[in-house]
């Protein structure tokens, strides 16, 4: 058995992306020379490591616990290049990374102290952007190699999910709706909401429109401060992520579910082209905060 570090990146790249096409993209290989590299492997390994499902693809069981040790190695083979690129003598690689206002407290609280701890070598510079559609020109136009927003993005750009994070209702204090809140309830309720013209009110508007509901614009402004200060005001409610909303306003105002739950997934974006070597590991580490994708049992 000669294992090779490629098939293991590109059984772990399946595993992220759930799609051998969207694996093969993700690490710039043909999707028949994926395929046939896993196949590899698991004809090594005498044993099924991914099963078909519907379009895409899921692990076994066997194929979970292979993606875990695999990514412990891959982890490990950073680690030793680290200690040669801190050693070399040569310049210190560099890293940027963009994200909006509201995911770059995320960003600065959890992914980039992690990643330092274990990539010291690399200097990383993180810059944001008032909205997504500024976060994908950034990222497109090579001003940022990676990029921490909303997804779906632009097409031309490639995508890593993340997570889901659950998006509430935020109201002044007394405003005796219900929790969860039936999401035809929105319908005629005051709102604080982005300015027209932005892409976070295009995407609230369209959201509006499929659930057949037309709140009333309260206040429109795109500040997140004049945001907090409308709702402590007393002005109306505001549609913002649950973490967020907890850590900002703690117990002045009411933070409730919607029913049924509204989730958004979270993503890194890049440009469909070849990652550098920090960009690649930053990735890695994102990855390993992500929840576990297992086969069920």
């Amino acid at each position: 058995m000669a294992l090779t570090l490629q098939q293991l990146r590109y059984l772990v790249a399946v595993a992220d992306c759930r799609s051998i096409t969207a694996a093969a993209a993700a690490v710039y290989v043909a999707q028949p020379a994926l395929s046939r590299a896993v196949q590899a492997l698991e004809r090594d390994l005498d044993v099924a490591l991914v099963t078909r499902k519907g379009r895409g693809v899921e692990l076994t069981c066997e194929g979970a616990r292979v993606v875990r040790l695999a990514r412990t190695v891959l982890d490990a083979v950073d680690a030793i290049e680290d200690i040669g690129a801190a050693h070399g003598g040569g310049a210190r690689e560099k890293l940027c990374v963009v994200a909006t206002p509201t995911l770059a407290i995320d960003l600065a609280a959890e992914l980039l102290p992690a990643f330092t701890a274990r990539h010291p070598a690399v200097d990383v510079q993180l810059v944001q952007r008032s909205s997504r559609e500024a976060l994908v020109e950034c990222v497109t136009g090579g001003a940022a190699e990676l990029g921490l927003v909303d997804l779906p993005v632009d097409q031309q750009l490639s995508s890593h999910h993340l997570q889901e994070r659950e998006v509430v209702l935020v109201s002044p204090s007394g405003s005796g709706l219900p929790d969860p809140l039936p999401l035809r309830r929105l319908d005629g309720l005051p709102m604080v909401l982005p300015t027209r013209g932005t892409g976070r009110r295009t995407e609230l508007e369209s959201m509006f429109s499929r659930l057949g509901v037309r709140p009333v614009a309260a206040l429109e402004v795109d500040e997140r401060l004049a945001w907090v200060a409308s709702v402590l005001g007393g002005h109306g409610s505001l549609v913002w992520y649950r973490d967020m909303a907890s850590r900002t306003f703690g117990s002045r105002a009411e933070v409730r579910s919607f029913r049924p739950a509204l989730l958004r997934p979270v993503g890194i974006v890049h440009a469909r082209s070849p990652l550098s070597r920090p960009a690649r590991s930053f990735l890695a580490q994102a990855r390993r905060t992500a929840p576990v994708r297992e086969p069920s049992r």
